[in-house]
């Protein structure tokens, strides 16, 4: 792939792993990206995993010693410093409080364009869930959906993992079904392990090798045309580079539905999306042209740091 003349991250995070707003933008520049989706990450006392708390800003622990994670005023904070920069993403929790009317009231009040990160242990299909996608299509916001399995293939039977998120393809997809008005954009490891057709029997979070035939994402693209993915993370490029010849066919198939992102620091995605053969087209769609069709870019002028 052909570098294009832009790049935007559609899925970054603020002062954590050991970065404030300053080192997120000296790493965009270093790498020509123009901007940055900020997304939060709320964390209720109920969800909080203390593996995590040393790669979060140590401001937002809370009394009883768990973390609140990446909240709203983070991103705020950051995208007033840097307005040119980022575009404010945002999501509730679907178990507290009226999510769809926080989301609005984002949106209307501080702008936020992007309902995101959906990272909670809850099925995506909960009805709280449904209801929180509901506003987003409403609003215009796509939802980035964080997908951890609770179960993986352990010595030959199921095993439970505590650290899960959304649920599984299947509530995903009854999800998808129920709101067929909202733009959903898929991420983390439970969605790209499904990129090939042995996910269930592979005991990884990140499985590697051959893609053994067309997984169950191939089947929620083509029948849910407001399905979208971003590449961030190492679940993405992990998918991508276990089957490199693959990687080229899926990522020409569905270009039009695949978005550049990080969800952390570095060139690792990009070192590997140069190696792929891919049109000019697809990649612009996929690097800025997607990206710009689903969220208009930030607001405002730069502010003097």
């Amino acid at each position: 792939m052909k570098r294009p003349s832009r790049l935007i991250d559609t899925h970054q995070h603020v002062w954590w792993h050991f970065r404030d707003d300053r080192g997120l933008i000296a790493d965009m520049d270093d790498h020509g990206i123009e901007y940055a989706w900020l997304l939060t990450w709320e964390i209720p006392t109920f969800e909080d995993h203390p593996n995590y708390h040393r790669v979060l800003d140590p401001r937002h622990m809370r009394a009883d010693g768990t973390h609140a994670g990446i909240p709203l005023s983070a991103i705020l904070d950051a995208r007033e410093r840097h307005p040119k920069r980022f575009v404010a993403g945002y999501c509730p929790h679907p178990a507290l409080g009226d999510a769809p009317s926080l989301l609005e009231s984002a949106a209307k009040i501080h702008g936020v364009k992007v309902c995101g990160e959906w990272k909670f242990r809850i099925p995506f299909d909960d009805p709280r869930g449904i209801e929180l996608f509901r506003k987003a299509g409403e609003l215009k916001m796509p939802v980035v959906l964080h997908l951890d399995v609770p179960w993986r293939k352990q010595e030959g039977k199921m095993g439970y993992d505590p650290n899960w998120y959304g649920g599984t393809v299947a509530n995903l997809d009854r999800a998808l079904a129920a709101c067929p008005e909202t733009i959903f954009i898929g991420h983390a490891p439970g969605f790209w392990r499904e990129i090939s057709a042995d996910a269930e029997e592979r005991s990884e979070a990140y499985p590697k090798g051959p893609v053994t035939g067309p997984g169950r994402i191939y089947d929620l693209f083509d029948r849910h045309p407001h399905l979208y993915a971003d590449l961030s993370a190492g679940s993405a490029r992990t998918a991508l580079e276990r089957d490199p010849a693959h990687a080229a066919a899926f990522l020409a198939r569905y270009a039009d539905r695949l978005l550049f992102a990080r969800d952390y620091y570095g060139q690792d995605l990009w070192r590997f999306l140069e190696t792929v053969d891919l049109p000019t087209d697809a990649a612009e769609k996929i690097c800025f042209r997607n990206a710009e069709r689903l969220v208009n870019g930030p607001m405002g002028t730069q502010i003097p740091a």
